[in-house]
Order: structure tokens, then C-alpha cells, then sequence
């Protein structure tokens, strides 16, 4: 084979030019549509390179439903453009898309179903999308092939639709092709180059002919095989293809336009295109495939039938659907569909290269989610940060040990039957557990620790009374935990608890320009004395929270950076790319220590009994640490807290964790110790209004908003989002973060139930938990506030709907309890 060197040496059309701005590796239904919108934001020198037809990995054979309603507000907004898209590219660029708005149904079997999809329709209020609840009778007037029996009601959204995905692809293909773009079949990138923490270029083979392509960019949209060519980046791309499968009927005399059926008790959805109806299944155990790789000759494919694996959800479908009974099958298909750790797609900038890009692992929604992708990733990579938070999707999400081909493949069996799994809240991952484990694991365990897991870290939830069962027993109402977390809230109300934060990230910052470059990447003052801490988060040049972190100043040329557990690796690559030719280093040390919280009113009592240090309040002031003695070892004592009580976090090398855990355990015994779990933690910071990273604040919501901007000290000159803030502080909010409290002390509130002020929709919940010291369930939220006074915005009626019901809230911009911190300072 010859080593071809540009178009020359072959037809222009078909190989690689010798360089380009951008080089999209995958030609699937994302690759075309990150494409085509590169494209329309004038983007020149773009390259598609497909290894063998456009479509001909999964898009292809994909069910081509597109609805709208997704999990949050941004998700929703992605697949509400995706829509809007499709429906206007055929007019655009001549290629006809099958795509109808025919609706949707969605019907519950359960109470708790019926829970699930009510809350659904109450949050999609907020989102702008229109939703009917309906009754058993409308959805037979809307369906009448179902089967009424066991259902109890339903949900129906009249703009959801289907289309053609291959078509839907090409189109896309062909919109980006009219702006310029080269789209390539038949080249498979067979190597890249690196140096440094970049790709240089890409090495493919193409008709015959072997060359090489330099790239500025590369945005890996590989689909199924987007974790191997990841590694060719030496990017770690999670993902692990799974067989998926439906059935299509021969065609059916008479059968009219349906709407989507979706039934997720039996696992099911049913689709009519063309006369046919087609069955497909998310069923609740599912068959990785391709452990071994995917075969290279992959193109247009199906896997092997698996008739014994598909016909449970067939016998349920021919009682729910009778028609299935009485036509015979034209095709049972088979074919593969990659799925992620968590169930949401990929998609962003590489941690581990700074001009690698990706866009892959849909979980079986990449037709309807692919135009809000394409078009939030490329807006992306043109303005350098996110046009609104991503964070649900954010591939620097994932660890790196979630690469790992035995978690994936373990994972991957329930990572399917998610999607159409009960979707209550506190659910726990069942699949791939006991990864990461902190060094006190063993001693939480034997105290009566249940765990849950985040970014996969075991972590003690709650702890289950002698006797108890260890486990979730999951609902929408008060779960079989929820005395047990009530009872070590209170006891860090009124006494004494203590809980392991060992997962929380800890981030290393060193060097003879530590302080300038902190000072530079942080709202907040980082020229304090050694010993201070700071909290303070990183904005972006929109003054949007893209970090909440504490910042303890160890030494005159080095920091210690906190982070929630699941954003360390985002907030370390943030800070890596902020750099600069700054002299810093900058380590992930969070495995080197572990941290104990002790809280409550007698934390100070069981401290000063374990240690000789001082623990007053001169000798070890609020936003201080100091170096201590533990029983026979040492420690490091921050005076911080996050449940609004006095308190300090224990910081212990991880050699000394489970002497320093025994030592305050055993004192702590006289004192009413109580061990606590993180469900208490969150219940705590809900009544003191503390903010959570992720729900309460993101990269779109302004600081002063948010309610923090004691936070930000802008007598500093120079620091990213400065100007935003300044900004903001002279044309005024136009929306603030508010308190909420329900009147009534039963009801439970999660998020994304709608806030309504005087009757009329205004936002919604970004958390909620219980507030079991205040007696009633807690909720924060945005509420818009243009040119009024706080006077004006707590003057109203305010009401939080749940399922369809509305429930009378108090509302403050103070927390509600505690609002001075006079418990936490004292």
C-alpha cells in the first residue's frame, strides 16, 4: 500500500485533504449533526471521515422516536430543538426526513408509575412543553388497539413524534456538505498522533491508500466504537455496546397513524410506521455485546436472534397490544446500541487532551437527542465554554476507572433496563458496585452502614438500626430509611454525629505562582494568611458558577482545593487548562487522606476529650484549620461546615483514618455519638440553604443570583468572570435563588417540581429534601425578580406542584434556619 499524501494521489472526493481546522471521526447520526452545525456557525475545513457507509453502525437501525420531555430542563431543551429541527431540514436541503409530529402515550401500571409520570407532566410545565394527563378512557379514545386492563392512567404530549433516522442523517450530511464541509465514506482513522496533550493527527486507510490528516480538532463521534478510537487519543470515552431489540409486524390492513405507546412496566414501546407496527423492549437484565471489539467488517448489521430472551416482553405485549397476536412477524431484528455508566450520553472536551472533542455513548436516544447535541457542542467548542449547563452530559463526569472493560461490561446489564426502570428517587445503581472505598469502609460497615454510590465511590447513606435490613426499599413517599436519616439529622441538631467525606475531591495547587493563579481562577481572596480557608467558586466569563469549591491556604506556595466527589476531575482539568505559563503544579491527592466530620452542639466537647489541642473559638476560628494531635497520631482540623452546625472536618493521612475513626468513635460513646449518613448531610444544608454544585448552581446561573456574592471579591483585578459581576451588580438580578418551606409537613419534594407565584408558573424546584428540624419538606429554587425589591418578591403567594398537586410554601432569600449562623460560629 502506498502512503498516499493528499487528494491527489486519488479521487478528491473520496480521500482525506493533507489538513484541516476540524476532523469529525464517525459518520452516524451525532457525526453528521455536530457537522452540519459546525457548519452554520461558519466553520470551514471541516472533515467527516466514516469507515465504511453514513449510518451504517446504529443510526441506521434506530426506532426513530423523538420526543421531548427529557430529565431536566437543559436535556429537554435539547431534544425540544432537535425536534424543531427536524421538522424544518427537509425544506433546507431537499432530503425528506419521515418525520411527523404523531404524539406520544405513556401509561402507568403501578401507583407508583402513576407518581412517576404525574411529576413528569407537573415538571414539564415549567420546561414549555405541552402535556395531558389523561384517563384510562382517553388513552383507549387516543389508542384503541390497547388493552385497558391493570392501567391507570397515562400522560399524553401531542408534539412528540418519529422519523426516519437514516434519512434525518443524510439530511444533516447534506446541510453541512452545502456549507462547505467534506464528508468522506469509506476511510477508517487508524492512528493518531500526539504531543503533549494534543492530537496533531490522524493516520487512515481509504481505497487502497494509506496518509495521514492533520487536525486542529478532532471530535470523537464514533459511536459504539467511540471507547476505542478514545484510546487512540488517549482519551478515556466510557461506553459498552448492548444487543437491542424489536420486532416489526407484516403490514396490518387499515391500521391508522398512531401515537408512540410507551408502557415501561412491561418494558415496551410500540411504534406504527408504514402500515406496520413495531415492538421494542428495554428489558430489565440485557446482553452486552462486542466485549471483544467489534468486528471490522461491522456495516449494516444484525446480531444473532435471541428469540428465549425477547418473549416475556412478547407475551405481555400480545395481552397489552392484541393485535400482536394476530399478525404474524416480518422481522425480529437484533442490533447493537451503546450504553453509558450512568444512562446520559458523552459529550464535551476531553479531560485528558485540550483539543480532543466528544460526542458518543446515546443510550439508544440518539436520533432525538442528536440535533440539540450537535448544536450545543458546537456552540461550545466556538465560544470556549458551554452555552448553558451541561452538566447532566459532561463526559468529565466520568472517572478514569470507568473505562475499565470489566465494570463497563457489568454495568452495561442494567445500565438498558434503566431507561424504562421505576425512576425513584435515591436509586442505586444495583451493577459494578464497590470500586472505590474509602479507607474507613470496613468500620462504616460494621456499624450498620448502607451505601450508595457516586462517581463510583461507596459511601454511607444512612445507617440501618440493629435488626434492620441493610437496603432501599424505594418508593415516592417516606422510604424505609427516612426515620433513620431524621433521627441523625437531629442528633447533629441537638448533640453530636459524625460522617465520613472521604469521597470528596482534594486537589493539590503548589508552585511559586500559587497564589496569583488562584487568585486569578477564584471569585474569592486567595491572599490569606496560612492556616485560612476560603470559599469561594470559578466563573466564567458570564459570571456562572463553574466551580463551588472550599480553597484551604497550606502553606505560602500551596492550596488545598475541595470539590464535591463528582466534579474533581472537572474542576482539576479546569484548572490544569487555566494554567497558563504559570510556575504550578497541580495533584489529585484525594485518595491520600480521608475526612471525618464531627458535628453538632458537642463537637467541640468530644474534640478537646481525643486531642490536647486548643479548639476555642480564638485558638480555631470559623474558615480556619490547624495541625493537631488525634489519640496517638496526628490530623489536620478545619473549622467548616456543611450542615450549619458547629463543627469541624478531621483530615487524617489514610494510614492513621481508622486509628483517628476509632478514637473519636470510643469517646464519643459517652457524648451520644451518633454515626450519620450523607442523606442527613443534605437534609441539614437544605434548611440552612446551603447551595449543592450541579442543581442549585451551575455554569448558567450568575453569582449575585445565586445569592453568593459574599463570595466574590471584586477589589481583585484580575479574575475570570470579574467583569460579569460587576455587570450585573449595575444593571440588577433578574432572578434570585429562594428559599422554600411547605406548609404542609407531609408531601416530599425532590426537584423540578414547578414553583408558582400568585397561580402562575414562575420556575422550579433545583433540590429538595426534608427538613425534619423545621418540620416540613424544604425546596430552593429561581424566581424571576426584574426591577423589584426583595419586599415585593417574598410579598407573593407562593405554591409548589406536586404530581398535579399544589401545596402552600413559605418563601425566603434568608436560610430558614439558623439564618444569622450564629450556631455554626459560636
Amino acid at each position: 500500500m502506498s502512503e498516499a499524501k493528499g487528494p491527489g494521489t486519488g479521487p478528491a472526493s473520496t480521500l482525506p485533504p493533507e489538513k484541516a481546522r476540524v476532523v469529525i471521526v464517525g459518520g452516524g447520526i451525532i457525526g453528521c449533526s455536530v457537522a452540519y452545525h459546525l457548519s452554520r456557525l461558519g466553520w470551514t475545513d471541516i472533515v467527516l471521515l466514516e469507515r465504511k457507509q453514513l449510518t451504517s453502525g446504529t443510526t441506521w437501525h434506530a426506532a426513530g422516536l423523538i420526543a421531548q420531555l427529557r430529565a431536566s430542563q437543559n436535556m429537554t431543551r435539547l431534544a425540544k430543538y432537535s425536534q424543531e429541527l427536524y421538522g424544518a431540514l427537509e425544506e433546507e436541503t431537499g432530503v425528506a426526513t419521515g418525520f411527523r409530529r404523531n404524539g406520544s402515550i405513556t401509561v402507568a401500571l403501578t401507583e407508583a408509575r402513576r407518581e412517576e409520570i404525574f411529576r413528569q407532566a407537573s415538571m414539564a410545565r415549567t420546561y414549555g412543553v405541552d402535556v395531558e394527563r389523561i384517563t384510562p378512557d382517553e388513552i383507549a379514545a387516543r389508542y384503541p388497539h390497547i388493552n385497558l386492563d391493570g392501567v391507570l392512567a397515562g400522560v399524553y404530549l401531542e408534539k412528540d413524534g418519529q422519523g426516519d433516522p437514516a434519512n434525518i442523517a443524510h439530511a444533516l450530511a447534506r446541510g453541512a456538505k452545502m456549507r462547505g464541509a467534506q464528508i468522506l465514506e469509506g476511510v477508517r482513522v487508524t492512528g493518531m498522533r500526539r504531543e503533549g496533550r494534543r492530537i496533531t493527527g490522524l493516520d487512515w486507510a481509504a481505497h487502497g491508500e494509506t496518509g495521514r490528516i492533520e487536525a486542529e480538532t478532532v471530535i470523537n463521534c464514533a459511536g459504539m466504537w467511540g471507547r476505542e478510537v478514545g484510546r487512540m487519543a488517549g482519551v478515556n470515552v466510557p461506553l459498552q455496546a448492548c444487543e437491542h431489540f424489536y420486532i416489526v409486524t407484516e403490514s396490518i390492513d387499515g391500521l391508522p397513524r398512531l401515537p408512540v405507546l410507551r408502557v415501561p412496566d412491561e418494558c415496551a414501546y410500540y411504534k406504527e410506521d408504514a402500515g406496520k407496527m413495531m415492538l421494542g423492549a428495554f428489558e430489565p437484565v440485557a446482553k452486552p455485546w462486542g466485549m471483544s471489539g467489534i468486528p471490522e467488517a461491522f456495516e449494516f448489521d444484525q446480531l444473532p436472534e435471541d428469540f428465549d430472551h425477547f418473549e416475556p416482553i412478547l407475551e405481555k405485549a400480545m395481552h397489552r397490544v392484541p393485535m400482536f397476536g394476530e399478525v404474524g412477524i416480518h422481522t425480529f431484528f437484533n442490533g447493537p446500541e451503546s450504553f453509558t455508566p450512568d444512562t446520559s450520553y458523552l459529550m464535551g472536551q476531553a479531560p485528558e487532551m485540550d483539543n480532543v472533542w466528544v460526542a458518543a455513548g446515546f443510550n439508544s436516544i440518539g436520533i432525538q437527542s442528536a440535533g440539540g447535541a450537535g448544536m450545543a457542542l458546537a456552540q461550545w467548542m466556538d465560544s470556549g465554554e458551554k452555552p448553558f449547563d451541561l452538566g447532566d452530559v459532561d463526559i468529565a463526569r466520568m472517572q478514569p476507572f470507568q473505562g475499565n472493560r470489566s465494570y463497563l461490561v457489568a454495568r452495561a446489564k442494567e445500565s438498558l433496563g434503566l431507561l424504562y426502570a421505576d425512576h425513584f428517587p435515591y436509586r442505586q445503581k444495583a451493577t459494578a458496585r464497590g470500586v472505590r472505598r474509602s479507607p474507613l469502609h470496613a468500620h462504616l460497615e460494621a456499624r450498620g452502614a448502607v451505601f450508595g454510590e457516586l462517581a463510583g465511590w461507596e459511601r454511607a447513606n444512612w445507617f440501618a438500626d440493629e435488626g434492620q435490613a441493610r437496603e432501599y426499599r424505594y418508593g415516592w413517599g417516606r422510604q424505609n430509611w427516612f426515620d433513620n436519616a431524621a433521627r441523625e439529622h437531629m442528633a447533629i441538631r441537638e448533640n453530636l454525629g459524625m460522617y465520613d467525606m472521604s469521597s470528596f475531591g482534594k486537589i493539590r495547587v503548589e508552585g511559586r505562582d500559587a497564589e496569583a493563579f488562584m487568585n486569578h481562577a477564584c471569585g474569592g481572596d486567595m491572599s490569606v494568611p496560612v492556616g485560612r480557608i476560603v470559599y469561594t467558586q470559578m466563573l466564567n466569563s458570564r459570571g456562572g458558577i463553574e466551580a463551588d469549591v472550599t480553597v484551604a491556604r497550606l502553606s505560602e506556595t500551596a492550596y488545598l482545593v475541595v470539590t464535591p466527589a463528582a466534579t474533581r476531575l472537572a474542576d482539576q482539568t479546569r484548572l490544569r487548562r487555566l494554567v497558563g505559563d504559570r510556575e504550578v503544579v497541580i495533584t489529585d491527592v484525594t485518595s491520600g487522606e480521608a475526612v471525618l466530620a464531627v458535628m453538632g452542639p458537642r463537637a467541640r466537647d468530644l474534640l478537646t476529650r481525643v486531642s490536647p489541642n486548643d479548639f476555642g473559638n480564638e485558638a480555631s476560628p470559623f474558615n480556619t484549620f490547624q495541625e493537631i494531635e488525634l489519640g496517638m497520631g496526628l490530623a489536620r482540623a478545619h473549622r467548616v461546615s456543611y450542615v450549619g452546625e458547629l463543627g469541624w472536618e478531621i483530615y487524617l493521612p489514610a494510614e492513621m483514618a481508622a486509628h483517628g475513626f476509632e478514637t473519636l468513635a470510643e469517646t464519643g460513646v459517652d457524648l451520644g455519638l451518633r454515626l450519620c449518613g450523607l442523606h442527613m448531610m443534605d437534609s441539614c444544608r437544605m434548611e440552612k440553604g446551603f447551595r449543592h454544585f450541579g442543581h442549585d448552581i451551575t455554569c448558567e446561573d450568575h453569582v449575585l443570583e445565586a445569592g453568593l456574592g459574599f463570595a466574590v471579591k471584586t477589589q481583585k483585578p484580575d479574575f475570570l468572570g470579574r467583569e460579569a459581576v460587576l455587570r450585573k451588580r449595575e444593571e440588577g438580578l433578574q432572578k434570585r435563588l429562594v428559599q422554600f418551606r411547605l406548609n404542609d409537613p407531609e408531601p416530599l419534594l425532590y426537584h423540578a417540581e414547578p414553583i408558582l407565584r400568585d397561580g402562575e408558573v414562575v420556575g422550579h424546584l433545583t433540590s429538595g429534601a426534608y427538613g425534619h428540624a423545621l418540620g416540613g419538606a424544604m425546596g430552593m429554587g429561581y424566581v424571576p425578580c426584574a426591577g423589584e425589591t426583595p419586599g415585593d418578591l417574598l410579598g407573593s403567594r407562593y405554591e409548589i406542584e406536586i404530581a398535579g398537586t399544589r401545596v402552600a410554601a413559605e418563601a425566603s432569600l434568608k436560610p430558614f434556619y439558623d439564618p444569622k449562623s450564629e450556631r455554626m460560629k459560636a
